[in-house]
């Protein structure tokens, strides 16, 4: 709409005139577009008072209604009826397509996302990196980008030396198989607790790991077993939420590949050492990038370049992306420092999207001290209390696990999703599963309800539309950003505003439905379903780029 009205605006405008000079007024009685005039003063030689008076008397399109001179302002009060019966055909016709776009122009994306370690239980740590991730992937999508969604598995590094350690002094194999990642999280958070009164312990680790690094048989067996339970634990999890991913190959995938890349670092004269390590030195504002322990251990960066490395050979891609916390930022700041230095020039297509912190009680969640929230314990007891408002509410309803299932489950990923990535959230099921406010279940009962309207007006013949009043014209509006949503939603990488734009088209319907009498008004009733159904059709679309689902009913 903004670009239709600024070609009609530009007829009437002493000088050129572009996107950013039109605002959105914050009152409705103001208009519905706004033409500062202020920044044409000096050129023009005239007061911005006179020349919005001169653009506002001039101003003649069938776009427009009215153009009002306020106080050096043009308020444009744009013709409702054309723009919704315009608006209302496209969607209807493009349907879930409306919105898409072409700019990424089949370019291949790579999102490096999700990331847990083996041997250890799900997560919320982890939860933030999948949901990201997944809508990141599903904008991309939209906007004509190819992605390839990376699982890049935690199954390398001392941990696993710790973790074997542990084990082999502790551990009891039928525990294990009885049991998998519980038991080997004991031992886990055993170890540590050991190694804080006995520091010999975290060398017995350093020593185990450099021995699976080496390819000792036992070390091997012990760490592929580990593996595998954890695969499966993961899929559980993977399959509640719905996401999908193009590769999992993780950390160990790229042991036999580093040694390459070491010896480019060393050809290129970019190897130091410092205290027996091998360091990349970037400059004094920064510290150097550890590649190779003393004890020839390599670390995150070695198994970063290299993979970096592979996944251009394999994909070309023309971003690629990581999503992971804040407190990474230092490391991949080092490590596309250090791929510009290897005179890769796409090192610049790198780019590190950090989120923050979930919080339990104010605190950070810590899997080595063991005050740890399981995810699918989280989302079970989502889907549950999910199940009980069902019975309470509407015990008729059909398909009643499924449904329980799609709220509990969204509600998780939309409290997830709502907030800025940088920022940290506090964890909180009753507020998440809240069906009022700035929550999944709010916008879901919202899809729901307007379906119910659906199925109640039964079949609508063609319409007209004649006159669109307020409660109307606010969906309108909001339907009609919604490609810019998602373009600025893609280009900043963040789903919350695709979050809260769904939040506010879901207010402005039920404003509406708590107003207007649709299903009596049979002189409306036409045009009014083909609002509703439009409705429908971007509030699903919305929730399917979170990576939830909409129910019809609820």
């Amino acid at each position: 709409m903004k670009t239709e009205v600024l070609h009609a605006l530009q007829q009437f405008s002493p000088i050129p005139l572009n996107e950013n000079m039109l605002e959105r007024p914050v009152h409705a009685h103001m208009g519905d577009l706004a033409l500062p005039c202020f920044p044409f003063a000096k050129n023009l030689r005239k007061s911005p008072v006179s020349i919005a008076d001169e653009i506002a008397k001039s101003i003649k399109h069938p776009l427009i209604h009215k153009a009002e001179a306020v106080n050096g302002y043009v308020n444009i009060f744009l013709n409702r009826s054309q723009i919704t019966s315009s608006l209302l055909q496209t969607i209807q016709e493009q349907s879930r397509s409306y919105g898409s776009s072409n700019i990424g122009k089949n370019g291949v994306v790579t999102i490096d996302m999700s990331s847990p370690n083996i041997a250890k239980p799900f997560s919320m740590g982890h939860l933030r990196s999948t949901v990201i991730g997944n809508s990141i992937s599903l904008l991309l999508e939209k906007n004509g980008y190819k992605t390839v969604k990376i699982n890049y598995i935690g199954d390398w590094g001392t941990q696993f030396g710790k973790l074997l350690t542990a084990y082999q002094q502790c551990g009891n194999e039928l525990e294990v198989r009885q049991a998998p990642i519980q038991t080997l999280l004991k031992l886990y958070i055993q170890f540590h607790e050991k190694a804080e009164q006995d520091d010999s312990l975290n060398d017995q680790g350093r020593a185990a790991f450099k021995a699976l690094e080496d390819g000792n048989p036992e070390a091997l067996a012990l760490w592929d077993w580990f593996k595998s339970e954890s695969l499966k634990e993961f899929q559980r999890i993977y399959d509640l939420l719905g996401v999908k991913f193009d590769s999992y190959n993780g950390e160990a995938y790229y042991n036999d590949k580093m040694e390459p890349i070491v010896d480019m670092l060393n050809e290129k004269g970019l190897l130091k050492e410092s205290d027996g390590a091998l360091v990349v030195e970037l400059g004094d504002d920064m510290p150097p990038c550890l590649i190779k322990k003393s004890d020839g251990a390599t670390l995150y960066a070695t198994r970063d370049l290299t993979a970096a490395i592979d996944r251009k050979k394999n994909y070309d891609f023309v971003k690629s992306i990581y999503v992971v916390g804040n407190e990474q930022s230092l490391h991949f700041t080092q490590f596309k420092k250090v791929l510009e230095k290897m005179d890769y020039e796409w090192s610049k297509d790198i780019q590190h999207v950090p989120f923050g912190l979930i919080l339990k009680d104010g605190k950070k969640m810590s899997t080595r001290k063991g005050k740890i929230v399981l995810l699918e314990e989280v989302l079970k007891d989502a889907i549950s209390l999910a199940q009980s408002t069902i019975e309470a509410k509407n015990p008729n309803l059909e398909n009643k696990m499924e449904i329980a299932e799609t709220i509990g489950v969204g509600a998780i990923i939309f409290s997830d999703l709502k907030q800025h990535r940088k920022h940290d959230i506090e964890f909180d099921l009753e507020t998440m599963l809240q069906t009022e406010g700035e929550t999944g279940p709010y916008v879901q009962y919202t899809f729901a309800r307007a379906n119910s309207v659906l199925r109640k007006s039964g079949e609508t013949s063609s319409y007209t539309v004649n006159k669109v009043n307020d409660f109307e014209w606010e969906i309108v509006k909001s339907l009609e950003q919604f490609p810019q949503i998602i373009q600025h939603s893609a280009k900043e990488l963040d789903p919350s505003i695709i979050a809260k734009y769904a939040v506010d088209l879901a207010q402005a319907f039920n404003s509406f439905y708590g107003n207007i009498h649709v299903l009596t008004d049979s002189k409306n009733k036409p045009y009014r379903i083909a609002l509703i159904r439009s409705t429908t059709i971007i509030l699903k679309e919305a929730l399917r780029l979170l990576g939830m689902k909409a129910p019809e009913e609820m």
